[in-house]
């Protein structure tokens, strides 16, 4: 845990350092892009903090490189470069978005590129780990990978609408992942893939616990198209690092604490953003757009429609996440009937939340002047 801490907190150093600099500098330099009508903020601001996470990204794996508990990840390297390639990828057409707004068939044709290349180097979705060993051809698992990574990076990306958001629910999310991944890479069912799966995972924690202060409302910065998709990137690398890649013919369904998990928390880290993410395109769908054409009826604005204040809605939409994806991890630790009780429990409450609205506003004393991140239809 000890060497995880440590590139845990060079990411973050460099993360926060990184981010400041880009706001006390960049902000100044490059114009910040005018405001739309579906943005809640209403002050310009520069969307350069997928430049400082990629910065840490950099930093904090040349660190893990140097360090001998991580040899058994970087003692196949193709993998590692893949990630830093696909990163270097996506934040460039981020960066290139946040500036001159690119058309969505330009930005989706590097997203695939980006996933492209880290399926052609070797993490693949080639198993399911449930019910004994399913494998797929070759090019079918190529098409998988490439379909999921592109899903999870358009997600996140679409989900990144409020102050905090996106910082709050990954950490969330990657430090559920972390703990299962770390588990397993410390236990029985040690392999490099729960080894790379780990490091990665502490690096997007590191890189967003130095970003997070810059980006909570009021922002001074946000993530921008870079960021969003640089996080959903490292998130699906990693979930399909473990999920995708390990062999039930070798490892036990105790192993694996139990063996549906690999499948389940993946999808309980993501549901917000998948959640969105799977309304944004049907929705468009249905009303005949592309389903990459932006609008404002995402969850956040919805819930800043129904009455919530900026804060209230982020604080909810964590909510959200955190009770289905710790819930799931409780199956590893409880038996499953205490595990469900607890989800349970936690979706009730947290729908309670979400449909008062008006209670909450009457009892946050933060909620007496919310003009700048607070939109009514």
């Amino acid at each position: 845990m000890t060497f995880y801490a440590l590139v845990l907190i060079v990411a973050a150093v460099v993360s926060y350092l990184t981010s400041v600099l880009l706001w006390q500098v960049g902000g100044r330099m490059m114009s910040p892009r005018a405001i739309r009508s579906r943005d809640v903020h209403q002050t310009p601001t520069p969307r350069l903090g997928g430049l400082a996470l990629f910065v840490a990204l950099l930093a904090a794996t040349a660190v893990a490189s140097q360090v001998g508990w991580f040899d058994e990840v970087f003692a196949t390297p193709r993998y590692v470069w893949a990630l830093l390639g696909a990163a270097a990828i996506v934040v460039a057409i981020g960066f290139v978005d946040d500036l001159i707004e690119l058309d969505w068939l330009t930005k989706l044709a590097g997203q695939i590129f980006a996933a492209g290349l880290v399926a052609w180097q070797g993490v693949q979705i080639v198993s399911i780990p449930i019910g004994g060993l399913t494998l797929f051809s070759p090019t079918l698992s190529l098409v998988l990978t490439v379909l999921a990574i592109v899903l999870v990076m358009n997600a996140v990306n679409f989900i990144d609408g409020l102050d905090g958001l996106v910082a709050g629910v990954t950490l969330i999310a990657s430090g559920v992942f972390f703990i299962y991944a770390f588990l397993l890479a410390t236990g029985e069912a040690d392999t490099p893939y729960f080894n790379y799966a780990s490091l990665f995972t502490a690096i997007l924690l590191g890189g967003m616990l130095g970003f997070v202060p810059l980006n909570w409302h009021p922002a001074k910065l946000f993530l921008g198209d870079s960021g969003s998709l640089l996080v959903g990137l490292i998130m699906a690398t990693t979930a399909i690092s473990v999920t995708g890649q390990i062999d039930p013919a070798t490892v036990s369904a105790s192993q694996l604490l139990p063996a549906f998990i690999p499948m389940l928390l993946p999808l309980a880290v993501l549901v917000v953003p998948l959640l969105d993410f799977l309304l944004a395109v049907l929705r468009r769908l249905r009303a005949g757009m592309s389903p990459f054409e932006a609008d404002r009826q995402h969850l956040h604005h919805r819930l800043l429609d129904m009455g919530h204040t900026h804060l209230q809605a982020v604080l909810i939409l964590y909510a959200w996440t955190a009770v289905l994806a710790v819930g799931t991890l409780l199956f590893l630790f409880v038996e499953w009937y205490y595990a469900i009780g607890i989800i349970a429990i936690g979706l009730l409450g947290s729908t309670v939340i979400t449909v008062s609205p008006d209670n909450l506003v009457a009892d946050d004393p933060l909620a007496i002047d919310d003009s700048e991140g607070k939109v009514r239809a």
